[in-house]
């Protein structure tokens, strides 16, 4: 063979890889056809130096994707990057330390899909589906009723003087440790009206994203949500890397029985906190006891967070999502019963003409993609908004409430 030890040996090792390319794709393996001709020594002599094993490594690796690829490269994405550089280096004045790194994020419609209903009522409304043939009674008894019927237009006319028993009823009268192998059971089994995939994978990619790019530069991150601590606690850690430690939502109250084991904390059907609005500043000062200079939303839920996160000294990154993208996944606001975003838009507006302005991010024009998973295209629309699924299966309804759920 003309491709003998002795070119290999005169040969740098970059030039080595490239001939034995070229040889493979030219089928240069014999004397039927000659290879190219090789240099001699004394040109190899004369050659550059060979690369050493760590260049031909750097030369052949893949690029590094730039920070927060799943965004687009607009003005809300270099806010971002922006705030994150100011707060992180240690040369300028707007350095921040990394205690004082606090950032907190609504859950429902800012890290994953609220429509078309809560995911916690969706939770709900199947536990009670679930539990009815132990309750036949429940049949000719309201709110109960609606349920069982699909009748949704009747369940919201009732209000929260409905919903929130139907949330005693099913979080209720259990175990910490029941009520958290309930809730991951149905994570399991559950399935998005629409998407018919599991709600987990109904998270936000570009937010998924964010959160990773913020505890990269050593900020911590915290769930601030109406939704309740203990229907969140078993599952954010996998889908968000927040643990359960660092979930501030809205509760039942506890009680600590003594028992073999140690004991054990059974759930009351009495409402202790309720975390949304103004109660999520509450919430924070009582479980972090700093004030955030991160903070994101979707709604008017989260007014008071934002504004007591923006409008505090120093930097500060007020970040609100707008559900623009009706073609990917939904597109409302002021008019919606779920997530309803209309004085926190305005309060956005009025931060800008006073020069502190909120990151409104576009979720049509500023994300590449929206949910963790590629999903496929809907094969059926979901059922109408004025009927509820009445059979008793792991999908959840369909419907639209059009008034807030304590949580």
């Amino acid at each position: 063979m003309i491709c003998s030890t002795d070119c290999r040996q005169i040969l740098s090792r970059a030039c080595q890889l490239a001939l034995c390319l070229s040889l493979a794709l030219t089928g240069c393996s014999g004397t039927a056809t000659p290879c190219p001709a090789q240099p001699t020594a004394a040109e190899t002599v004369a050659a550059p130096s060979s690369a050493s094993s760590s260049e031909v490594a750097q030369a052949v690796a893949p690029a590094t994707p730039p920070p927060l690829a799943l965004w687009a490269d607009t003005a809300r994405r270099q806010a971002i990057l922006d705030f994150v550089a100011r707060v992180t280096d240690p040369k300028l004045p707007s350095y921040v330390p990394v205690a004082e790194r606090i950032a907190v994020f609504d859950n429902d419609g800012t890290l994953w899909s609220e429509k078309p209903m809560y995911v916690q009522l969706a939770f709900v409304l199947d536990r009670i589906r679930a539990l009815s043939p132990q309750h036949p009674e429940w049949k000719k008894k309201q709110p109960y009723k609606a349920v069982l019927d699909g009748d949704v237009k009747a369940l919201l006319a009732m209000g929260n003087e409905a919903l929130i028993p139907l949330m005693m009823r099913t979080h209720a009268a259990t175990t910490a440790e029941q009520f958290d192998t309930l809730v991951k059971d149905w994570l399991t089994t559950a399935r998005h009206p629409k998407y018919n995939q599991p709600y987990t994978e109904l998270t936000y990619a570009p937010m998924l994203e964010l959160l990773d790019y913020l505890r990269a530069h050593d900020f911590k991150t915290f769930i601030v949500s109406g939704g309740g601590v203990s229907f969140m606690r078993p599952w954010v850690e996998a889908a968000y890397g927040i643990p359960p430690e660092q979930v501030i939502g809205s509760r039942i109250k506890a009680v600590w029985k003594d028992g073999e084991g140690g004991g054990q904390i059974d759930r009351l059907d009495e409402i202790e906190f309720i975390n949304d609005g103004p109660g999520k500043v509450v919430g924070i000062y009582n479980a972090i006891g700093r004030r955030p200079i991160f903070a994101a939303g979707n709604s008017d839920g989260d007014l008071a967070m934002l504004k007591w996160t923006a409008e505090g000294p120093g930097p500060r990154l007020a970040l609100l999502v707008h559900h623009t993208d009706e073609a990917r996944e939904d597109a409302y606001d002021r008019l919606s019963g779920i997530g309803k975003l209309d004085q926190a838009l305005d309060l956005a507006e009025q931060a800008s003409a006073r020069g502190r302005p909120w990151t409104v991010v576009d979720m049509k024009t500023d994300w590449k993609k929206v949910f963790r998973s590629d999903l496929p295209v809907p094969t059926a629309p979901a059922p109408p908004e004025n009927q509820l699924q009445p059979a008793a299966t792991t999908q959840t309804a369909a419907a639209e409430p059009t008034t807030t759920v304590a949580q």
